[in-house]
């Protein structure tokens, strides 16, 4: 499981949380600070409370009620068991395809369906209850198994509901439908009764395949959705030929179970057949002369007698395997017959035929195989055939058989009576039909599909089942007289009866009185397949046409549906065949077909193998985003099928997830950084947004326009497949490219203007991907947006209601701000910053180490002007003091050579890879770059292809470069790289490393750069190569940092964060945060605030004193009328109304004080002053503080203060006792313990009762730990 410090998020907002105006609120106040770490899961429960708090899904629906109508159709999954990958695929497709019409201006009713009747209730019934057949429902009656079927219909209903909200589906299951609701079977019965009356029904009696385990016969499409590798008894028996009894027709089965109700023998006509003695046993067979080999292994093992066309066996008579059928022998039965379906590729080309395998069959076995299982009497007959000397050989078979899809049993054919929907006569208006839908991918609409369509047969409607809609038909005993009913209304017309259920238990003793003289007709006992009503859902699920008849002819047929591609003989059929059938149009206009999800070693999931993990699990341990991204961005949306990997929903988080997140948080940082300190409010406005000439800007707000652009053309293609792959590289984009280069811009580093700029796009970005991407990623989105909301101006926001991402429509493109030019530059830039990582990479050299120079070779010059344009980053990101541009490799004397691939070139040549591998190493340069360009080359005779040789550069030895350079190319730009050591550079790298273990001990102490810090550190054994380089380098190390770096000792009262020690280049370095900015100060010459001199002059006494301005440093500021407030409390004035003179200027109200700080002003009762000389220096005596390794008091920030010693002169003398009670007020520290030293290192405490010693000096103050810190 993947724990990243769990982030506890706010949620406490308005629902317009966009609406706040900007003058009543600060927004950067409002942004919440972003953890270094977050753990998806926990914040995804946040969300889903937050939108069930705010009952976000049904407010999505009010605001679109009055937009056009987006109709959605969600296809019914059973509730007898639980999600799987298989469902969470399918419902993550369809919401992200929902949530994307929503965001288009659409109005997406999303109602839940429940598959409610059929096999898979009845087979769990059936298991449960011990029922094997007819007779035992029988006997406990059809109220009470369809009561037992009713029981568990809705089992795991509240488990789906849990699954289905967890992964951030938002679907309606208040409203939803179900197949067992009375007005969706009426519906059902309307439309069976238009099939009825426009001549689509009928009742026949075919070979159909049956499901032994569920007691009823299947349609042809369900016998094909569960084939199965299985080993069957492979028997070849003899008939011998009544004419002539020594001589036998042998026939091959796979299903001896069978042969009992043999009645006939098949060949094909055209093909020859021969007349063969046994050399061994001297019997003598007939088969096909192409299938020899099935009995014999060689040819001296048999004599071929005689040869003849098929079509001579017709009508030959054979002895018959058992007697159960001799009075067939009158009509014509155990003789050979003809036919082109024998085939030459199997068996011996004789096909033993049971045609009326049916019911009475079941009967006759009494005689020898009674009660057994049809596949249990495999090896009795087999035993049967040996005992009577008509088993020529028998062994195992291992072939493709069908199972019944729900009891995972194996399928019989059997001929039963079965009601038909009439489906050959439309095939065609099915495939034109079927052509008017937009498949995706488009090669299941033509051939899966489409082949499906062309061999479509009729369609058996019946079960002999129970649990279900039962068909509407009323008949006469010789099913001569037969009553369709199409609703309740004509039931209760026609038998008299109100009724309020339609179940079996309900209708079935009605009658309905004969027209013909007939008596009663009672209603046949069949129900209707589950994937008839499945595919009756467009028209029940909305109870037409008995209600909402205009709503549904409105918006039929329905713009999309999505399901698995076994639907394509399921669900897609059906309901194409319904909609053909009854409206003559398609049912749907788009479609997505989803592939398999398939365990990792691609068997089918299976809870008995337990070989997938729980998906409950997997969302628990890395959230539903990173499942639905990770499943959504496979090739299970191309209908291809995915191998399910767990560590692939964890690498979407790391790859995907966490980069995006480190990028919002960095932003956040940053404007908080820029509110804190330098007071800039920042507000996103993209129509007042000055436009950046920032070249990266420009770069990523074009490809985000570009890749908005690609969004919306192809999620109107309902393309997934090319969306996704999309979202997740411009992901890599914005993180490892746009933010990585522009680190310093959005730090403030080169100014606050730029700055600006930088913030701007990166919140444009951001808040573009966060629509694009919340559809597919509905919870990442959201929290992001929660708090980036707050960042956005009011007047931007089109929505009434903006209080969820999800309220938003998606961004429109912005085509001014797409510049090709620029994405090309910047692609090329990406080239050689890549070209030139991989170089680093091979030679072990870390982009700490700089380099001297790049050199970028390409052939066009335009190529080169873009590369130029870039080259800081270029410089910055491969830490390379010089680019070097040139379209001359030759300059360079570069060559070319190859080294062929060992392993899979020994493989495939054989002999001939010595004499291949000589040639490789002599092939030209000039012909690997025709290889580089084309991806292959032939060499004697052979063709090779890029994974069959590695090439590699080599530099002419005569150009003098060799040792200098390293290369590295792909197919249109060469890179080389100055290896050559330099140790100033060397130097540096190591200043670098020194960086970095500073800013990861920072990320141990969970800092933020904001917090303000100073490093303290110890190289040791001093004055070795690591002392050295790092004070050679601690200029370079703060400018990184941006913290100061101090030597060793540690003060001991600073406050720790954190500390290290660690191995660097041979020394033992020592590093230890502590809180606060120690920052040397310059010595202070007076007072450390601002202040005036007064000469008081009232009823003919004068007075002098000092007025400090502020206290400390930076706060407490006066104006004039509290400068007068505070004359009058030291001079003892009371309430004597003051004037204050500058010279023989009185100040008013508004006058700045601090502009003049260390002046002498005059203080009269109004009269203007003698103009008088007064001390510019302070005339009272006075200490500085300064607070060491602890802040004031909240609402102050200075650090530094002053007290006068006596106020007025020579008055109101500070004794020792009072000295550490007026520095706490000074600082807002009251109530806390405070100690003086002499010394910023705080070795020498101040300790002295007397304080006329300390005139002019500076105390430095520090703040003894609480109990509770302590």
């Amino acid at each position: 499981m993947i724990l990243l410090r769990v982030w506890s998020v706010k949620f406490e907002m308005s629902s317009n949380c966009l609406s706040i105006p900007a003058a009543e609120s600060s927004a950067c106040a409002m942004v919440e600070s972003v953890p270094e770490s977050i753990h998806f899961p926990s914040e995804e429960e946040r969300i889903l409370q937050f939108w069930k708090e705010k009952d976000c899904f049904q407010e999505c629906l009010k605001q679109s009620k009055n937009r056009p109508r987006y109709t959605f159709y969600d296809g019914p999954p059973f509730a007898t068991g639980l999600p799987h990958y298989g469902h969470i695929l399918a419902g993550t497709i369809k919401d992200i395809v929902t949530r994307f019409a929503h965001q288009s201006g659409f109005h997406v009713d999303r109602r839940f369906g429940w598959d409610c009747h059929g096999l898979p209730v009845e087979y769990e019934i059936d298991k449960t209850l011990g029922i094997k057949g007819p007779e035992d429902v029988a006997k406990m009656g059809i109220a009470e198994y369809n009561k037992q079927c009713r029981s568990i219909v809705m089992r795991y209903s509240n488990e789906w509901e849990i699954s289905v909200m967890r992964m951030g589906r938002w679907i309606d299951f208040k409203n939803d439908y179900k197949t067992l609701y009375p007005s969706f079977m009426e519906t059902v019965w309307w439309v069976f009764k238009q099939l009825y009356d426009k001549g689509l029904v009928y009742r026949g009696v075919k070979v159909m395949p049956f499901s032994t385990a569920c007691n009823t016969p299947l349609s042809n499409f369900e016998s094909h959705q569960n084939y199965k590798d299985v080993q069957d008894p492979s028997v070849i028996v003899n008939f011998p030929l009544l004419d002539d009894e020594s001589v036998c027709l042998i026939a091959w089965t796979t299903t001896p179970w069978t042969l009992p109700s043999n009645l006939a023998l098949c060949v094909n006509p055209e093909f020859m057949y021969v007349k063969v003695k046994d050399n061994t046993t001297d019997k003598v067979y007939i088969m096909m002369e192409a299938r020899l080999g099935a009995l014999f292994k060689s040819e001296s093992e048999y004599t071929i007698l005689d040869k003849f066309p098929g079509k001579t066996l017709k009508g030959k008579r054979y002895k018959p395997l058992f007697e159960y059928f001799i009075k067939c022998k009158e009509n014509g039965a155990f003789s050979v017959v003809l036919d082109n379906y024998v085939r030459e590729e199997e068996g011996t080309g004789v096909v033993h035929q049971a045609p009326y395998f049916g019911a009475d069959d079941y009967r006759v076995y009494v005689t020898h195989f009674a009660g057994q299982y049809v596949k249990d009497a495999d090896k009795h007959i087999i035993k049967f055939l040996k005992e009577n000397g008509r088993l020529v050989n028998a062994s195992t078979f291992t072939h493709s058989y069908p199972f019944c899809w729900r009891s995972d049993t194996p399928l019989i054919y059997k001929a039963v009576p079965s009601w038909f929907v009439r489906v050959e006569h439309m095939v065609e208006k099915l495939l034109d039909n079927n052509g008017k839908c937009y498949w995706v991918p488009e090669f299941v609409r033509e051939k899966r599909f489409g082949n499906w369509l062309r061999e479509a047969r009729d369609w058996a409607i019946s079960r002999n089942r129970y649990w279900g809609t039962p068909i509407p038909l009323w008949v006469s005993d010789d099913f001569e007289e037969v009553v369709c009913v199409g609703s309740i209304a004509e039931l209760e017309e026609l038998t008299g009866v109100k009724v309020t259920d339609l179940h079996r238990e309900s209708i079935d003793g009605l009658t309905i009185p004969s027209r013909c003289g007939k008596g009663q007709l009672k209603r046949v006992s069949e129900v209707f397949d589950c994937w008839f009503e499945s595919g009756s859902m467009p028209y029940a699920q909305v109870h037409y046409p008995f209600e909402n008849r205009r709503e549904f002819e409105d918006t039929f047929p329905a713009d999309f549906i999505a399901e698995g591609i076994d639907q394509t003989r399921g669900w897609f059929y059906t309901l194409l065949v319904l909609s053909t059938a009854l409206f003559g149009k398609p049912p749907f206009k788009n479609v997505i077909v989803n592939g398999l999800v398939l365990a990792s070693d691609g068997q089918k999931m299976s809870k008995r193998k337990k070989n997938y993990p729980d998906p409950s699990l997997v969302v628990q341990n890395y959230g539903a985003d990173a499942l639905r991204l990770y499943l959504i961005n496979s090739p299970v949306v191309r209908a291809e099928n995915l191998r399910f990997k767990e560590e692939g929903v964890r690498d979407v988080l790391k790859d995907v997830f966490l980069p995006w997140y480190n990028a919002y948080r960095f932003l956040v940082q940053n404007v908080q950084r820029l509110h804190k300190e330098e007071d800039v409010q920042f507000l996103y406005n993209e129509n007042t947004a000055k436009p950046s000439d920032n070249i990266m800007d420009k770069w990523i707000q074009s490809f985000t326009q570009s890749l908005i652009q690609f969004f919306r053309a192809e999620m109107d293609a309902y393309r997934l497949y090319t969306v996704v792959p999309k979202l997740v590289k411009f992901v890599d984009m914005l993180t490892n490219w746009y933010v990585r280069t522009n680190r310093r811009r959005l730090k403030g580093e080169s100014g606050t203007e730029d700055c600006l700029w930088a913030l701007e796009t990166l919140f444009s970005v951001l808040f573009s991907m966060c629509r694009l991407m919340a559809p597919f990623t509905p919870f990442i989105t959201e929290m992001m947006y929660q708090n980036l909301c707050h960042l956005i101006d009011p007047a931007l926001v089109e929505e009434k209601d903006s209080g969820s991402i999800h309220y938003l429509m998606l961004p429109q493109v912005r085509e001014s701000l797409i510049d090709k030019r620029i994405e090309s530059a910047v692609s090329q830039m990406q080239s050689v910053i890549e070209l030139g990582r991989v170089i680093r990479d091979r030679k072990t050299l870390p982009v700490k180490y700089p380099l001297r120079e790049v050199v970028v070779i390409h052939q066009d010059p335009e190529a080169l002007r873009d590369i130029q344009s870039l080259q800081k980053y270029i410089l910055e990101e491969l830490n390379v003091r010089q680019l070097t541009l040139s379209t001359d490799k030759d300059k360079y004397g570069i060559r070319l050579r190859a080294e062929p691939d060992h392993m899979v070139l020994g493989k495939r040549l054989k002999g001939a890879f010595k004499s291949v591998t000589a040639s490789i190493k002599e092939l030209k340069s000039e012909q690997l770059e025709a290889f580089q360009k084309t991806g292959s080359i032939v060499v004697d005779g052979h063709e090779l292809h890029e994974e069959d040789l590695r090439l590699m550069y080599s530099f002419d030895q005569m150009s003098g470069t060799a040792v200098q350079y390293e290369a590295h190319s792909d197919a249109q730009v060469l890179v080389l790289l100055d290896i050559t050591p330099d140790q100033s550079m060397v130097d540096e790298g190591v200043a670098r490393e020194v960086i970095n273990r500073i800013q990861k001990l920072r990320k141990k102490g969970r800092l933020v750069p904001s917090d303000e810090i100073t490093v303290y550190y110890s190289s040791e054994p001093a004055g070795d190569y690591l002392d050295k380089v790092i004070q050679a380098h601690t200029d370079f190390i703060l400018a990184t940092t941006k913290a100061p770096l101090k030597p060793y000792p540690v003060p001991k009262n600073a406050s720790v964060i954190v500390q290290e020690r660690a191995q660097l280049k041979g020394s033992d370095l020592d590093l230890t945060i502590v809180k606060g900015a120690a920052i040397s100060r310059a010595p202070l010459t007076g007072p450390a605030c601002a202040y005036v001199n007064l000469k008081v002059s009232l009823n003919n006494k004068q007075q002098e004193g000092t007025v400090l301005l502020e206290n400390p440093k930076g706060d407490s500021k006066l104006d004039v009328e509290k400068l007068k407030m505070v004359c009058r409390s030291i001079f003892k004035l009371n309430d004597t109304p003051l004037a204050v003179f500058s010279g023989t200027s009185e100040l008013k109200a508004n006058s700045d004080l601090l502009a003049l700080s260390g002046k002498t002003l005059s203080v009269t009762t109004g009269a203007s002053p003698k103009a008088t000389n007064g001390s510019d220096s302070v005339i009272c005596p006075y200490i500085n503080l300064q607070l060491v390794s602890a802040s004031p008091a909240e609402c102050l920030s200075g650090d530094v203060g002053t007290l006068l010693l006596a106020n007025p002169v020579g008055q109101n003398g500070l004794q020792h006792a009072g000295l550490l009670s007026e520095t706490a007020k000074v600082f807002g520290l009251r109530g806390r313990r405070l100690k003086l030293y002499k010394d910023e290192d705080l070795a020498e405490e101040f300790t002295e009762t007397s304080l006329k010693t300390l005139n002019t000096k500076t105390l430095y103050v520090r703040v003894l730990p609480t109990t509770a810190e302590a």
